[in-house]
């Protein structure tokens, strides 16, 4: 049996980290920050902010939200206040449809 590498995940994530993944500037993740009370990331004595993968996960769904549905913060706040769990859900199943385009895209171009 080969030798299989375990996959390194981090526990905190900088700021600066979590910007790069959506590709956003950090005051809009500091703004998010503010504005909704889901995401509560870890802050040291000097204010830097560390995010958790549940943080990060958190941030999937405001930015899949506003930016990909096109909510208003307002909206994304209500839509994540009154029914999260079906969001959740329904923000899964997206990015299960996602990697299905790709894939099929990829067997296309193989054609």
């Amino acid at each position: 049996m080969p030798y299989k590498e375990k996959e390194i995940t981090k526990l905190y994530y900088s700021i600066g980290e979590v910007a790069r993944m959506f590709q956003v500037s950090t005051s809009l993740i500091r703004f998010w920050e503010s504005e909704f009370d889901i995401l509560k990331p870890k802050k040291n004595k000097k204010g830097d902010r560390f995010f958790t993968q549940k943080d990060v996960d958190n941030l999937h769904l405001i930015f899949h939200l506003v930016k990909e549905r096109g909510f208003t913060l307002k909206g994304a706040k209500l839509k994540l206040k009154e029914n999260k769990e079906e969001t959740v859900v329904n923000f899964e199943v997206v990015q299960q449809l996602k990697k299905i385009r790709e894939f099929l895209v990829e067997i296309k171009q193989g054609l």
